[in-house]
């Protein structure tokens, strides 16, 4: 295995004729599904420069990512990320399950929470590095607001249709 770039983060790796960026300085990758008791779902909407667009996702974020928490678990980040970009709590978090991202290009592996007994305990908007605005939106009424904010030059992370399978069921 060759490895010709290292950054914070990410690593491009070589190796048997495939070139891939695997994860470095963190333990994992968690989404998370939150949804109130009355039916809402939360999402956060921010610019990703490498698809050069505002896009509406699910929060996000990597595990053990801090110097000192560096063997942090999943739900211990899946809590800490719900709350840093949408300033909501969750009383459980239920284990859906992980799987590759993009597996031709990424070592990356999802692990998914449902968020549930939802309690508003701050503003969101993500950490000094993040420019995130949270969106509450009735599940009844996902599809119609997906479908403005896509006409309006948005673009919607594909774990949202994965996160909308879990909650409709």
């Amino acid at each position: 295995m060759n490895s010709k770039y290292t950054g914070k983060f990410l690593k491009y790796v070589e190796a048997d004729n495939w070139e891939w960026v695997t994860r470095v300085n963190c333990s994992g990758v968690v989404v998370i599904f939150p949804i109130t008791e009355s039916g809402e779902l939360i999402f956060v909407e921010q610019y990703r420069p490498p698809v050069q667009q505002w896009l509406i996702e699910f929060p996000a974020g990597l595990a053990g990512d801090k110097l000192d928490e560096s063997d942090e678990s999943m739900v211990n980040a899946a809590e800490r990320e719900l709350e840093e970009e949408t300033g909501y709590r969750a009383e459980e978090m239920i284990y859906l399950g992980k799987g590759p991202a993009s597996a031709g290009v990424c070592d990356e592996v999802l692990h998914m929470f449902k968020a549930t007994g939802l309690q508003q305990i701050g503003a969101g908007g993500g950490d000094e590095h993040e420019d995130i605005k949270v969106h509450k939106v009735p599940l009844l009424q996902v599809d119609e607001w997906l479908a403005q904010k896509i006409r309006k030059g948005c673009g919607v992370d594909l774990k949202v249709y994965t996160g909308l399978y879990f909650l409709k069921q």
